[in-house]
């Protein structure tokens, strides 16, 4: 839950400066839409088009909709990738609970004072299954990521073992 709540911040705090970012767009564009429309124009140019077509890209694309193509082209911001706080927090939530069956599968299994040798190697073990299947899926070679992931992990266990042991508790 602590994870999920952390991810419904975050994204709804995205979701809020996205919106300060199209309503400062929106004033920009009623106030000096002369300005804007050379903002865009150079915008274009900078990925590579020559100043005359960029300027017609511009104007065409200003006269279609100005505040779709400053949110995309200026902003980087489009209607398909807009945070959804809610989503995000399932996600987590799910993620995060599937990803603790195997630790504590291992923390049930292991035999009676090996349980944290048992839980950090089983925990190192998935995160290098997961990081390695998440590179996978995504079209992208295995090894690096997979080795990404556990690597953090263990610095992530590391760090919390020795805050753990600097008050004296299993954390």
């Amino acid at each position: 839950m602590s994870m999920a709540a952390g991810e419904f911040v975050s994204v709804s705090s995205q979701a809020d400066l996205e919106a300060a970012d199209l309503e400062r767009e929106k004033r920009a564009l009623k106030e000096d839409p002369a300005d804007e429309l050379i903002e865009l124009t150079q915008i274009y140019q900078g990925r590579g088009l020559d100043a005359d077509l960029a300027r017609k890209v511009a104007e065409q694309l200003t006269i279609k909709d100005p505040l779709s193509a400053h949110a995309r082209d200026e902003l980087g911001l489009t209607e398909d990738a807009g945070a959804n706080a809610i989503l995000a927090a399932f996600a987590s939530a799910a993620a995060f609970s599937v990803g603790a069956v195997l630790p504590t599968l291992a923390a049930f299994l292991s035999p009676p004072g090996t349980t944290i040798e048992a839980v950090s190697a089983a925990t190192l073990i998935f995160l290098l299954v997961l990081g390695a299947l998440g590179a996978w899926l995504g079209g992208a070679k295995i090894v690096w990521p997979a080795l990404r992931v556990g690597f953090w992990g263990a610095v992530a266990m590391a760090v919390t073992a020795g805050i753990g042991a600097l008050v004296g508790k299993a954390v």
